[in-house]
């Protein structure tokens, strides 16, 4: 990882090339920046922001997932960064550890221009090379422009949980996602777990 990657999205033309890299400390406040809009202004999460973490959180987080190897990932576009995305085990339990769920924020400034999308692209490369064999992500149903772009690298709609979120006045769905990764379910796994 940590290589720049060129887009062919004609609305990134004027920008500088987009690094994905892996997340660091110093990335921090610029991630929950992201975060916090997405909360009060966008369309993954609960009006009520009394929940959104605070530096330390997310550093915590971070180390969590460093120790287990889990990807925690920036996109950084001249020098500013312009999207976060990572993934935490489905479950717990030893039966799942060959599942991931991943969550993908990107810069208010910046949608539209195929962050998204890079970060999209290097978790999947990331977590098959690991040994994961399922991804699986929850989307607002109201988030069209996710949606579209989880079917373009595979997704499939695996479920709908109706009437799971409140907010802006109403109830909102979410929309269960998954896609295979590497043999996915057609062979076993290896005999060590993924990331390790």
């Amino acid at each position: 990882m940590n290589r720049p990657v060129e887009t062919t999205d004609p609305a990134v033309t004027d920008q500088p090339p987009v690094l994905v890299r892996p997340s660091r400390d110093g990335d921090v406040e610029a991630m929950l920046a992201i975060y916090r809009h997405h909360i009060r202004r966008g369309v993954e999460e609960s009006v009520d922001d009394s929940g959104t973490p605070e530096p330390e959180d997310l550093r915590d987080r971070r180390k969590n997932l460093r120790s287990q190897r889990l990807p925690h990932l920036v996109a950084v576009c001249g020098g500013e960064v312009v999207g976060y995305a990572y993934v935490v085990l489905f479950r717990k339990r030893p039966a799942y550890r060959y599942a991931v769920k991943h969550s993908i924020y990107v810069h208010r400034e910046h949608q539209g221009r195929g962050v998204g999308r890079l970060l999209l692209q290097e978790l999947i490369d990331v977590c098959a090379a690991a040994g994961f064999r399922q991804m699986i992500g929850y989307i607002d149903s109201d988030n069209t422009a996710s949606l579209a772009l989880h079917e373009r690298y595979g997704f499939a709609r695996a479920g709908l949980l109706p009437g799971v979120a409140y907010r802006y006045g109403r109830w909102a769905d979410t929309v269960m996602v998954q896609r295979s990764l590497a043999a996915g379910s057609t062979a076993p796994p290896l005999i060590s777990s993924p990331g390790r």
